[in-house]
């Protein structure tokens, strides 16, 4: 079960891994998890940065440190993270790696009211969609075969993103011989509702059984 905690934000999850490594400044928090790519693997907003850090504090998951000041620049508050924060980032951890949560992403989103649209459109979106996925995959499978210095533990995320998408690509490819061979089921209907603006009979029936059973 996921847990309700008192920084949910996942920019607050980020936070406390970069600051256990060593006390920190907010900005060089954002500089160092920029360099790592953090913004690819969560919905990172910089904006609420020193908001979060605000929240981590209040609740005891990171403390003052003490300030520094570089030239002309403002004085900087520095950040280390407290034991409790140490214990919230662990359990944070777990219940991430443990407990499947279910997420939709935008492309399910779009699936699920695809019907709006013709099938020969979709075939064509779904097509530029393929070949924009396979150039990335190709990219990315490529600077992850050339990085030898970084251990594997930490490019693990890239590595389930990788998969990810090409399990998304060979899903894609089915789905789109199936529109262009004419094998997928129902797709005379789909057709022929956009070539008529009519639901057909068994679609009507299966709209208004639904709207009954609601």
């Amino acid at each position: 079960m996921v847990k309700r905690r008192k920084v949910s934000n996942l920019l607050g999850l980020a936070v406390l891994s970069t600051v256990s490594a060593r006390p920190m400044h907010p900005y060089e928090m954002a500089a160092l998890m920029r360099e790592r790519g953090k913004d690819r693997d969560m919905d990172i907003k910089w904006g609420s940065l020193y908001t979060v850090v605000g929240n981590l504090e209040k609740h005891g998951f990171l403390a003052v440190e003490g300030s520094v000041r570089e030239g002309a620049r403002p004085e900087r508050t520095v950040y280390r993270i407290t034991d409790a924060g140490l214990a919230e980032l662990a359990d944070w951890v777990r219940e991430l790696i443990a407990v499947p949560e279910r997420e939709v992403p935008r492309f399910e989103a779009g699936l699920s009211v695809l019907g709006a649209l013709g099938p020969d459109e979709v075939a064509e979106l779904l097509r530029g969609r393929l070949g924009m996925m396979e150039r990335q995959i190709a990219d990315d499978r490529a600077a992850l075969a050339a990085e030898t210095e970084i251990p594997r533990l930490f490019l693990i995320e890239e590595e389930y993103d990788l998969a990810i998408r090409r399990a998304e690509a060979a899903w894609v490819r089915g789905f789109l011989a199936e529109i262009e061979d004419g094998s997928l089921p129902g797709l005379d209907m789909w057709r022929a509702f956009h070539e008529t603006g009519e639901l057909p009979p068994e679609i009507a029936e299966l709209a208004e059984r639904g709207a009954r059973e609601e």
